[in-house]
């Protein structure tokens, strides 16, 4: 498995992780609604089913996100190398290297982190159409690309 198949399937584990988790939270909360029972303290009971109905609310959101990561995910190409920053494209600078894949934050692949961003994150934007030796300034710090794979 080569490095972006590695980074890739990092991402399906913590896409796939995710959606585990909001599924759990919607399941209990849907039994909780469905033992919440009417009681003598009848402003309790509705606010407890409101608070409820906001978690599921929540976590339908987040199951939109999940999808839409998904859909991202998909279109990453880690076949193959291009010479400018896009979808798929790991950057090695100076200081840290990127995956521009989804909003997943460090992971460490063959002992070496990465830092997995959209290519709608602030940094992700900036990196976009950018080619080895180029240079980027975020947040004050300035970023030379060594290495697109």
């Amino acid at each position: 498995m080569n490095l972006k198949e590695k980074l890739h399937h990092a991402c399906v584990a913590y896409i796939e992780k995710r959606e585990q988790t909001i599924k759990n939270i919607i399941s209990s909360n849907k039994k909780a609604l469905l033992s919440e029972t009417k009681s003598s303290a009848g402003d309790k009971h509705e606010t407890g089913r409101a608070m409820l109905q906001l978690e599921m609310e929540k976590a339908g959101q987040q199951i939109a996100v999940v999808q839409q990561m998904k859909e991202t995910l998909a279109k990453v190409d880690i076949q193959s190398s291009h010479d400018l920053v896009r979808l798929g494209s790991i950057i090695v600078t100076e200081k840290a290297n990127y995956f521009i894949a989804i909003s997943m934050g460090k992971t460490t692949v063959d002992n070496t982190d990465y830092f997995v961003i959209s290519s709608a994150s602030p940094i992700g934007k900036l990196f976009l159409g950018k080619k080895e030796n180029d240079t980027i300034i975020f947040n004050g710090n300035e970023f030379t690309i060594k290495v697109i794979h």
